[in-house]
């Protein structure tokens, strides 16, 4: 027993030995991969890092450049310098030969974009500010800056994969090292207590490390959603100065220029919207990505809709001397719901491919319906092109996010590769389908499908009922909504039953309106901003003292809701969505309250948009109205002229211009019709038009505005 004893502890003193040997050995890989983990997450923040400093100095460049502010260049050559410096560091450490291509692409597309920006710096110092805009207006600082970050894209993704490597070795070795532990553990406590507990001790270290290591991967899953974030914010940050100077850009355009100031605000709208359709193609990318696409129901004119986007791409396939039609078959369900924005976003981004990548022949669309139910109805859109063509090998590729056939075409003519990429997204998150037949040389063929619901319109449920349209024909509406979805529908409706209204915001602006003007009735929100529902009528009752009715529209279907909205002074009630037939039937009932035309004066002016527009500022609206008594008659007599000896060129050109000029001052509406109309008419050269009839109304229209505009400003007649 005694020797027995022995050799159980010798078989302890063993155990211990071989388990320390075999901890020691565990720990040390776990520390050498856990240095590796660090060491990836250290490379994936200077990539990181090196990006955001290119987006950065190029903002800086950009916005020093444009406003002649030096605060914005005077470290410019010090970031630059900063930047090499860095990239110089990133290299040292950068020794995987899996990466090595990328790695040099990346140093060439990095010292490519700090010469271009110092080129920039040094046009601007030599040659003042316009060298340098052209210089940037170039657009090779964007390929470059879209380069650089599909190359560090690039390089992640490869790396990524040796990070799930380190990853899944520090697991597997700590599994490991918890088995064999408590195995060994188990059998050394047989022998030795002290061997347990020295075995215990090995273990807890273990298991801290465990934690160290899953709290570092934790960290590097968060700088992924933190990527992500940043991506979608610089997107909005971006496109929000953009939007301005496509704004003013616009407005400068309309003003008296001489004809080279007239070409640089083209070459800077132009540059603008390409920049920004780059940014919302990137925003929409985030979006999908996300899952927080999301897509509206709402009734819309699919002939309405081509036609717009014939008329958008028409003069540019006229330059490349393209034979573009748009064909759409006359048996086609016309008024449907969906979401008018997606459509005529996949329609544009398909038809400016084909419109690009053909030089010579064609580009053509046919729209037509497969089938149509009383729920659905399905609608085929076929593009077809006789352009560059793509090979069948890399077809697939071509719908993949920053992708295009060849590298040469990226080259050759410019893009991002995204706009495929959300075409396909688009369509598959709307139920639809998508294909692409096409031979290298020989042209495309995409061919889309989508579901849409018919539009029942409310007449035509009412065909068996006669509706008196004298019990509101008079009636003049005040609608208070902040949702801009929920005024264009009761904007739609009451334009439907020949109504005038006035929309605002919230209960504040109600108010104010309510002082100046009377009305029939009052359409009333409960949720809005600065003043609610409940607030507003309060005070309409007890400080105006107006015995106007007032509609709520909530949302809120609880039981009571009706009761509490007539205790605070309501007279009725109609809950959200708002159906046509309800929404008649409530202004039917309170047709008494019809206003006599002749004790308040109609106002063919509406400047609810040009005051959103202006921000407060009574000089600009005073500006922008004698603009419009100055430039409104005027483009009258030329489109008086053109008609009179049928110039569709410039028919459709001022038609297309009036719109714009006729917007601000509200009377868009009014004429929009007439104006769309022209100008289709006018573009597909229409023998049988209505030129005259149309002309008669926009003339009509607008004189009586440029009377209003004169009164309004004291102007004499």
């Amino acid at each position: 027993m005694k020797y027995l004893a022995l050799w159980f502890f010798l078989a302890g003193i063993l155990i211990i030995g071989f388990i320390q040997v075999y901890s020691n050995q565990n720990i040390n890989r776990l520390i050498n991969s856990n240095r590796q983990l660090l060491d990836e997450v250290e490379i994936q923040n200077a990539l990181r890092d090196l990006e955001t400093d290119v987006l950065t100095i190029e903002s800086d460049i950009r916005s020093g450049v444009i406003t002649s502010n030096q605060v914005y260049l005077q470290s410019t050559e010090q970031k630059i310098s900063a930047i090499e410096d860095d990239m110089s560091r990133l290299n040292e450490r950068l020794t995987d030969s899996r990466i090595e291509r990328e790695i040099q692409v990346l140093n060439r597309i990095v010292q490519e974009k700090l010469s271009f920006n110092l080129a920039i710096l040094n046009e601007y110092k030599t040659k003042g500010r316009e060298a340098s805009e052209d210089l940037i207006n170039t657009g090779k600082g964007k390929v470059l800056r879209d380069s650089i970050i599909l190359v560090v894209k690039q390089i992640d993704e490869i790396r990524q994969t040796n990070l799930k490597n380190i990853v899944s070795s520090i697991e597997n070795t700590g599994e490991r090292a918890n088995v064999m532990g408590f195995l060994l553990g188990v059998l050394a406590s047989i022998a030795c207590v002290f061997a347990f507990l020295y075995i215990v001790n090995k273990g807890r270290q273990q298991q801290r490390m465990i934690h160290a290591l899953n709290d570092s991967e934790k960290r590097v899953k968060d700088m992924a959603a933190i990527k992500e974030q940043f991506l979608a914010n610089m997107s909005h940050e971006i496109r929000t100065p953009m939007n301005a100077i496509l704004g003013f850009s616009n407005l400068l355009k309309k003003s008296n220029l001489n004809s080279q100031q007239k070409q640089y605000i083209d070459y800077i709208y132009s540059s603008s919207e390409n920049l920004l359709t780059i940014i919302n193609d990137i925003l929409d990318i985030s979006k999908i990505e996300a899952g927080m696409m999301s897509f509206e129901e709402a009734p819309f004119s699919l002939n309405g809709l081509v036609s717009s986007v014939e008329i958008m791409f028409h003069e540019k396939a006229k330059e490349k001397n393209l034979d573009f039609s748009i064909t759409i078959e006359p048996d086609i369900y016309d008024t449907l719901k969906g979401d008018s924005v997606r459509l005529t976003q996949i329609l544009i981004n398909l038809l400016s491919n084909a419109i690009k990548f053909t030089e010579k022949g064609f580009v053509k669309m046919n729209v037509k319906q497969l089938h149509h139910t009383d729920d659905e109805v399905r609608i085929e859109f076929l593009v077809t092109d006789s352009g560059i063509g793509i090979s069948s090998e890399k077809i697939k590729a071509v719908f993949d996010r920053f992708q295009q056939a060849e590298a040469e075409t990226t080259r050759r003519y410019g893009g991002t590769g995204l706009g495929l990429s959300i075409v396909k997204q688009l369509v598959d998150l709307q139920r639809g389908t998508i294909q692409l037949n096409s031979e290298i040389h020989k042209g495309s063929e995409f061919r889309v499908v989508l579901p849409f619901k018919p539009y029942l319109d409310f007449y035509a449920h009412k065909e068996d009922e006669i509706l008196n349209l004298s019990l509101v024909k008079n009636m003049r509406l005040l609608v208070a909504e902040d949702n801009q979805m929920n005024q264009q529908l009761i904007k739609h409706l009451m334009n439907q039953w020949n109504l005038k209204c006035v929309i605002v915001n919230n209960g504040v602006e109600a108010l104010d309106v309510l002082r100046n003007k009377k009305f029939s009735l009052i359409l009333m929100d409960i949720q809005m901003p600065e003043m609610d529902g409940y607030s507003t009528t309060i005070a309409i009752r007890n400080e105006l003292k107006l015995d106007t009715p007032v509609i709520a529209m909530t949302a809120h279907a609880m039981p009571g809701e009706k009761e509490r909205c007539l205790s605070y002074g309501m007279n009725d009630y109609i809950s959200k969505p708002i159906k046509n037939a309800e929404l008649y039937e409530i202004l039917a009932s309170y047709g008494n309250n019809q206003l006599n035309e002749e004790t308040e004066e109609d106002m063919t002016i509406n400047l609810g948009y040009l005051k959103e527009l202006s921000g407060g500022d009574t000089e600009f609206e005073n500006t922008i109205i004698r603009q419009f008594i100055v430039q409104v008659p005027e483009e009258l007599e030329l489109l008086k002229e053109a008609i009179a000896v049928r110039n569709n060129q410039k028919i459709k050109s001022i038609a297309h211009g009036m719109k714009s000029s006729v917007s601000y001052l509200g009377l868009l509406d009014l004429v929009y019709q007439n104006l769309h109309r022209m100008e289709v008419e006018a573009v597909k050269d229409e023998t049988d038009n209505h030129f005259d009839e149309d002309y008669e109304v926009i003339s009509n229209v607008c004189n009586q505005a440029v009377k209003e505009a004169r009164q309004m400003l004291h102007v004499k007649l």
